[in-house]
């Protein structure tokens, strides 16, 4: 069996190659893919060369957590049948690559406990889901604290900006606060305001919910909570986050980090799309072909109205 993978060979450098694919085994599925995502978080930072070490990590790799696909073959005792769209949040299944994430490739073999089924009805939109895990990890606290506050300033109106003011706004809260300093990524909000910090002179907010990415902010957000607001660091950071300790400590402010999604999140968030009350429209801005990795990856890092790539595996034939 074979599949065609995008490998990062050595940083900024990539190939589409043919890769040699596990056979499934009792338990698993072969997938075709539909759709794979491009992350601007965590895939920048390996296309890039800056992601922080850690087990597993090295070249050449298969990049993709993001992928859409339908099940064309079971193996033994499987809930999961054949036809059944799925997604999936990545895979180690090609020979002879790193595949920490191993989710960019037009076939794919994983246990069925990893994917996630679809109504059908949730299309190409469904590799965002990894991305409203992130989002709604962080506003439920991972089940890990309560209450939680949700955010009523937002930092950042790109996917996970705007994943986040829309699940507050389904939730029932107040619509928060977006922060955009990029003027080409103000608009599309949908019932919640964006602005420019500097036109923003509020100084009480109870939750700051940062996706940024920027290292260098977190002085500035302390300066703008009340007593005992809380910042919530939401973004993937290449460096490391220092901040002034007076101003923290005169706003006794609480500063949490909210990790990766586990797979509690990724259902609920499933199910707020299958029933409607979260919606991915409008999020995916850019397609490309698999063949054009290349330029597809360059404008999803470097192109300020890319909002979300997706690589169509279809268009490979």
């Amino acid at each position: 069996m074979q599949s065609r993978a995008i490998v990062f060979d050595n940083p900024q450098h990539l190939s589409l190659q043919t890769l040699v694919l596990d056979e499934p085994v009792d338990g698993q599925l072969e997938i075709e893919v539909e759709y794979s995502g491009i992350s601007t978080g965590t895939e920048r930072l390996l296309w890039d060369g800056s992601m922080p070490a850690f087990p597993g990590m090295g070249y050449p790799l298969v990049p993709g957590y993001e992928t859409v696909g339908r099940v064309t073959r079971t193996e033994g005792a499987c809930k999961v049948k054949p036809g059944q769209r799925v997604f999936v949040p990545g895979a180690n299944c090609l020979k002879g690559v790193r595949s920490l994430f191993g989710g960019a490739a037009s076939k794919l073999v994983v246990p069925q406990d990893r994917v996630v089924a679809l109504n059908d009805n949730v299309g190409k939109e469904a590799v965002l889901l990894a991305l409203a895990a992130t989002a709604y990890h962080a506003v439920s606290g991972g089940g890990l604290r309560n209450p939680i506050i949700a955010p009523d300033l937002i930092v950042g109106h790109g996917v996970m900006g705007r994943l986040l003011a829309r699940m507050t706004v389904a939730g029932g809260e107040p619509a928060p606060t977006v922060w955009e300093t990029n003027p080409a990524r103000c608009a599309g909000a949908e019932g919640y305001q964006v602005m420019h910090p500097d036109e923003d002179p509020r100084k009480d907010y109870r939750a700051i919910y940062d996706v940024s990415g920027d290292a260098t902010l977190l002085d500035a957000l302390i300066k703008r909570l009340r007593p005992g607001g809380e910042v919530v660091l939401a973004g993937f950071y290449k460096q490391d986050l220092t901040f002034a300790y007076a101003p923290a400590f005169m706003r006794e402010a609480q500063i949490r980090t909210a990790a990766e999604w586990k797979r509690a999140d990724l259902l609920a968030v499933t199910e707020l799309v299958h029933t409607g009350r979260l919606c991915l429209d409008g999020l995916i801005t850019h397609e490309e072909s698999p063949s054009k990795a290349l330029n597809a990856y360059e404008a999803a890092f470097g192109d300020a109205l890319c909002l979300k790539m997706i690589l169509d595996w279809s268009t490979l034939g």
